[in-house]
């Protein structure tokens, strides 16, 4: 009997070595997971909506260009890894005040406001982004950044013109308590600009762009 009972433990020990690797296995499972680690709120605000249309020339309307680029931009941020809040996710009429507190209620990290140039003169073009260069020292220097680092971005993407980055008193800027930016991503009365902002690729690397030199802020 003692040797059956000797016999029938050691023919069990394997399985139970086996099993006690249970807990090792799921560790090792869970390290292959994608990143899941926490990063900074950002909102992005696509200009105009509703009845404010914003800059139009044939087809082409500001609000709805604006709004396209925005929801590319939510995309490419979450791929990333970011939290985002689009201040209209649709074609509707949302207050300068209304889209400046829900930057500050929320607590955001980074403002990026949305938007797209006219001109009477159909020569201009390019890129410029603007922003408020007065307040706290660390707001100030820290949107001059965030700006540089998306227009130099955007420049490299799109071989467009570079307008620069400007100082500029927009409610939207100029009421947050974050860091923050207004895009002019392009004349849509130069003709060449406008061609470019009816390709889908165009706005998708527009986008991709912004996206990548807000990580870049963030990194740095």
């Amino acid at each position: 009997m003692l040797k059956f009972l000797l016999f029938f433990i050691l023919s069990i020990s394997p399985l139970m070595t086996a099993c006690s690797q249970g807990p090792k296995v799921v560790v090792a499972s869970t390290q292959s997971t994608p990143k899941t680690r926490t990063r900074q709120l950002v909102v992005i605000d696509p200009g105009h909506g509703g009845f404010d249309i914003g800059a139009k020339v044939q087809s082409l309307e500001e609000k709805a260009l604006a709004l396209k680029m925005a929801t590319l931009l939510k995309k490419y941020l979450h791929d990333m890894g970011y939290r985002v809040i689009l201040t209209r996710s649709r074609d509707v009429f949302v207050s300068l005040k209304r889209r400046t507190a829900i930057a500050n209620d929320t607590k955001s990290k980074l403002f990026v406001s949305v938007h797209f140039n006219a001109f009477k003169g159909e020569n201009v073009k390019g890129i410029e982004v603007y922003y408020y260069n007065k307040g706290s020292t660390w707001r100030k220097n820290a949107s001059k950044r965030l700006a540089e680092t998306v227009l130099k971005s955007l420049i490299v993407a799109t071989s467009a013109s570079s307008r620069g980055v400007k100082c500029g008193n927009f409610h939207v800027i100029r009421e947050t308590k974050m860091p923050a930016i207004l895009i002019e991503g392009g004349f849509i009365t130069n003709q060449q600009e406008r061609n470019h902002l009816k390709k889908k690729k165009y706005v998708q690397a527009m986008a991709r762009s912004i996206a990548k030199g807000i990580d870049k802020y963030f990194r740095t």
